[in-house]
């Protein structure tokens, strides 16, 4: 199967239950969004999915392409196409930008093979020109000193590098002024691709003026409570989310 595929996830942090019969289909081809008030799990989900250690899964499966991915490590999670951009990327002291999306790279190729330096330079290069990065940023060390929007243009670098089977941007326009958003945003849609599945998530609809969403998606305490097309983004943009915590407290 081609798809992100996650269904009736609990998760759960210090003994705390945070997902909630989590369900959500993402098929190569689409760029789904999630949004949602604070403290509602949608950093959880990115997090669980991309193996981080502090949380607990209680229940329920995630599968990459018809691979569990919650059995295995971070780094093999990785491996197998899983991409997730931080909403608060970490400073790397002493390691380049350079070498570490090289180390990146040759961590995905066959045993014996190796990185062709020059192709390897010319693309990193090119992508980097894409973003409005500086070559000189090739070697400095990863996010250390960098403004908000240079770590977050220094994801999105690192994700068109590797070319992922399914990406998950956790709330990647957070402090970003119009100018960094516009350019992060380009970057993410010549990600855009059929054998691609992109997650977006986000607190503000501003964002989806420039990755506009197949699909969008209100989570709330835990778990997918609507579902719609861009215009849902709008109308919770007007209207916040009480509305809809009314619609479905009027199903009950």
């Amino acid at each position: 199967m081609n798809d992100l595929n996650i269904e009736s996830l609990n998760v759960s942090i210090d003994e705390k239950q945070i997902l909630k019969n989590f369900s959500l289909t993402i098929p190569k081809g689409e760029v789904h969004t999630i949004m949602g008030p604070n403290g509602t799990g949608k950093s959880t989900l990115a997090k669980a999915l991309a193996g981080h250690d502090d949380y607990t899964i209680d229940s329920g499966s995630a599968t990459m392409d018809g691979e569990d991915i919650l059995a295995m490590e971070v780094d093999e999670v990785s491996r197998a196409g899983l991409f997730l951009a931080f909403q608060y990327p970490i400073e790397i002291p002493g390691v380049s930008i350079a070498n570490f999306i090289r180390a990146a790279l040759s961590s995905r190729l066959p045993k014996g093979e190796d990185i062709d330096a020059v192709a390897y330079y010319k693309e990193l290069y090119s992508e980097m020109e894409r973003l409005g990065i500086d070559r000189k940023f090739t070697s400095r060390s990863v996010n250390e000193g960098f403004s908000g929007g240079e770590k977050k243009r220094c994801e999105i670098l690192q994700m068109a590098m590797i070319k992922p089977k399914y990406c998950i941007l956790d709330e990647t326009d957070s402090g970003l002024d119009i100018d960094a958003l516009k350019i992060v945003a380009d970057g993410v849609n010549h990600m855009r691709s059929e054998d691609r599945g992109i997650l977006v998530i986000t607190h503000y609809q501003r964002l989806l003026n420039y990755i506009v969403p197949d699909y969008v998606h209100i989570m709330m305490e835990g778990r997918i409570v609507k579902s719609g097309d861009k215009s849902l983004a709008l109308e919770v943009e007007e209207r916040g989310y009480d509305w809809i915590k009314e619609e479905i407290a009027a199903t009950v």
